[in-house]
């Protein structure tokens, strides 16, 4: 693991989890909550957060299933927190405006509808307009999901931690952010040396083993095509991880 270990902290009595992105692993999403439950009982915190960094959706085979457990399946006595990652960007992008349909495809989107039991090789074999697509998603899509996708926010902070899916823009102070960088930047983010206020927690790159920067923490592990999907447990000055497969 590449490490250089941040001075910082959460509130004295928080005890923070974070989890990587999931890519419809549901799979993996019940193992991990699993290991936090079990993890959570050992320590005597007043407070207790689970924050999901998005990407929730695509590419796995299960992005319904891991919509409906973060909906319905965490375990008690902890707060969820929900970010929206760039794939639930382009999943709402896709209801907006239909013609983003295969820019939506080629990231993955077929595994998405598929899990909600659209026939994408019907729709496909058909060459059917890109409203057909839309129309077709949208009819199964549970209406509790769609709010869930559509309230998803852009950053949480606990403490000296900044969370976001992708990272941010060096430079530019943290409450002024774009949406954009928030969600899909990469280069000038990973390579910047620099603080940038608090440490920042993100996925969006993924590693073999998380990553831990004096000005930021990456924790995608690739998941969905390495089985290993990671949680950053935070308490006190503490920085730990949890993984799968247990």
């Amino acid at each position: 693991m590449e490490r250089e270990a941040p001075t910082v902290s959460v509130p004295a009595g928080e005890l923070v989890y974070a989890i990587g992105d999931i890519h419809g692993r549901s799979d993996l999403l019940s193992r991990i909550l699993a290991l936090i439950e079990q993890d959570a009982a050992s320590h005597d915190a007043s407070q207790k957060t689970l924050i999901f960094m998005g990407d929730y959706v695509d590419r796995g085979p299960e992005s319904r299933g891991v919509i409906e457990t973060l909906l319905h399946g965490l375990p008690k006595h902890f707060k969820g927190r929900f970010l929206k990652g760039n794939h639930e960007q382009l999943l709402l992008d896709v209801l907006r405006d239909p013609q983003r349909v295969e820019h939506w495809r080629r990231n993955g989107g077929d595994a998405t509808m598929r899990s909600y039991g659209v026939d994408v090789d019907l729709l496909q074999t058909a060459e059917v307009r890109p409203e057909r697509w839309r129309d077709a998603f949208v009819d199964a899509l549970p209406q509790s999901h769609l709010a869930f996708l559509q309230g998803l926010r852009l950053q949480h902070t606990v403490g000296d931690y900044f969370f976001v899916h992708a990272g941010v823009r060096p430079g530019v102070p943290l409450g002024m952010q774009s949406a954009n960088d928030l969600l899909w930047i990469r280069g000038d983010f990973l390579e910047s040396t620099g603080p940038f206020g608090k440490v920042v927690v993100h996925g969006h790159t993924p590693g073999p083993e998380p990553v831990v920067k004096s000005n930021r923490i990456g924790i995608d592990t690739g998941a969905v095509f390495t089985d290993r999907l990671t949680a950053l447990r935070l308490i006190n000055d503490e920085v730990s991880f949890l993984q799968t497969p247990a």
